[in-house]
């Protein structure tokens, strides 16, 4: 994916989500160990969302994108993030996955895709 129509999906995503009463927090966050596309708060739960977008569900889609290994990326650079900006966050933390598949693109939300031990 470009990376023209990855910040094009990650708008879409940004401004569906704050539709549906999530907070904007940041974007675009990146680190040594990754990037996290979006941080908004759902309540008082602060939420990381990854964003993969694909034009078609060959290979598995763009669900299928979030492996294992990149759920695990996602979960270091959290804690890298909550370290960095000194967060001592006493509410939950949540991983989503809002994917953008086909053209045009269909948005599916899948809230607490994976979790993680903190």
């Amino acid at each position: 994916m470009s990376q023209q129509v990855g910040l094009a999906a990650e708008e879409a995503v940004r401004t569906y989500l704050s539709k549906q009463g999530l907070k904007f927090l940041t974007k675009n966050f990146r680190c040594k160990l990754g990037e996290i596309d979006l941080i908004m708060r759902d309540g008082q739960c602060l939420v990381f969302v990854e964003v993969p977008a694909r034009a078609s569900a060959g290979y598995g889609g763009a669900l299928a994108s979030v492996t294992k290994s990149k759920q695990q990326k996602l979960i270091k650079t959290t804690m890298y993030f909550l370290k960095q900006y000194k967060f001592n966050y006493k509410y939950p933390i949540r991983f989503d996955v809002v994917s953008l598949e086909g053209t045009p693109y269909e948005i599916n939300w899948v809230k607490n895709a994976f979790g993680s031990d903190f």
